[in-house]
């Protein structure tokens, strides 16, 4: 994935993130752009238009004279996986950051004691092994351009949930996805030391969706009484500045931490 042309001498430090046209990913696309990063943004073939995605966050980029690209991929595809890496070289001539960003998708629910083997495949591919196997592409292209001297410092960032560790009855294959998400960030952490990448886990508690979320009333309740010790929802914007904080280098000797963004959920109190 060699690109011919010379960028050692640009300043700008590229973010590739997946699932940026909604939800997470276009949060922390705009956040990260607004902090003078140039932004490849992934998304899903299933979503008809980026144009007001990429609107907005070029609009966060403009005062900061950033580039914003994007392009439709299935991650679930290997082919798909090798072009768009081999598209963000083309653009950008680096990678110093990728944000792994869960798809905004409703999560399909099964009982466990009624769960098919298409449903359990189907949710790993997505959320497991898509993950995995793109988070090892743009590693190799990290090290590779690390060598090289053309970055340094690059970081890898997995938003990830509080189901790698909370069970949830109905929603199996997200939980063992989960969990598999957390090991291959501490496995990446292990194997990209020595090389200077950073690797890190953002464990994400409830997010708000809207009044709109069937679930939301219930959760309202059950905030309110105490489910977290910071009694709100969270918010989209608690977790860009999450990344943001990796972003900035706040946390340089850092590496296989999980960050919790959850309200305090990981106390687990009594």
């Amino acid at each position: 994935m060699n690109t011919s042309e010379n960028f050692e001498d640009s300043p700008r430090r590229a973010a590739l993130i997946t699932a940026g046209a909604a939800g997470l990913g276009k949060s922390v696309a705009v956040e990260l752009a607004g902090r003078g990063w140039d932004i490849f943004v992934q998304y899903g073939p299933s979503v008809r238009s980026a144009d007001d995605c990429v609107a907005e966050i070029s609009a966060a980029a403009e005062d900061a004279g950033g580039r914003v690209e994007c392009s439709a991929a299935d991650l679930t595809s290997p082919q798909d996986r090798e072009q768009l890496v081999e598209r963000v070289l083309e653009e950008f001539g680096r990678i110093d950051m990728l944000v792994n960003s869960p798809p905004a998708q409703p999560r399909p629910t099964e009982d466990l004691l009624e769960l098919t083997e298409e449903t359990y495949y189907r949710v790993l591919d997505m959320q497991l092994t898509a993950t995995l196997f793109l988070t090892k592409l743009v590693a190799n292209e990290m090290v590779r351009l690390a060598e090289a001297g053309q970055i340094s410092d690059p970081r890898i960032v997995t938003i990830n949930s509080i189901s790698a560790y909370t069970t949830s009855g109905d929603h199996g294959p997200q939980c063992i996805a989960r969990a598999g998400v957390s090991m291959m960030s501490r496995l990446f952490a292990d194997v990209l030391g020595e090389f200077g990448i950073n690797v890190y886990e953002l464990r994400v508690g409830l997010i708000s969706a809207g009044p709109a979320d069937p679930s939301h009333s219930r959760y309202d309740s059950l905030i309110a009484e105490g489910l977290t010790p910071l009694r709100r929802w969270g918010r989209a914007s608690d977790v860009a500045r999450a990344v943001a904080a990796v972003a900035d280098d706040l946390l340089p000797f850092s590496t296989g931490e999980i960050i919790n963004v959850d309200g305090g959920f990981h106390l687990r109190r009594l």
